[in-house]
């Protein structure tokens, strides 16, 4: 819920962003350290990286679904982007396509519009 020092516009809070984006590629990159090593430990029968990552993917995994939600609620995503970054979740590289897409906010002096979700730049002026 914005604040009185945050507004909220149809953007969103873009404060939401930066967590987001360090979470989607915490969780990608964890998924890749678990995928090297399952095969680890069904290469040379050392199950401790396993032990290792696992949870610590698995705690990764949680909160890059929650915080998914969070933004897609907060910048008022449609449901099948929603899902789609859900989704995204069960996929080894996945995220870091989410993280570059959908979470950086748009850049300075460039222009959303709703029905096209490529940059366009701002329209400016002349004296």
């Amino acid at each position: 819920m914005p604040t009185a020092d945050s507004p909220r516009g149809e953007e969103g809070d873009a404060r939401m962003l930066a967590p987001a984006r360090v979470l989607s590629v915490a969780e990608a990159t964890s998924f890749l350290f678990l995928l090297v090593a399952t095969a680890l430990k069904y290469g040379t029968g050392h199950p401790g990286g396993v032990r290792v990552l696992g949870p610590i993917h698995g705690g990764l995994f949680l909160a890059y679904c929650a915080i998914m939600i969070a933004v897609a609620r907060d910048h008022r995503w449609p449901v099948s982007k929603t899902l789609l970054a859900l989704g995204a979740a069960v996929l080894p590289i996945a995220p870091y396509v989410v993280e570059r897409r959908w979470l950086r906010p748009p850049a300075a002096g460039r222009v959303r519009t709703p029905a096209d979700s490529s940059a366009t730049p701002a329209p400016t002026s002349t004296p």
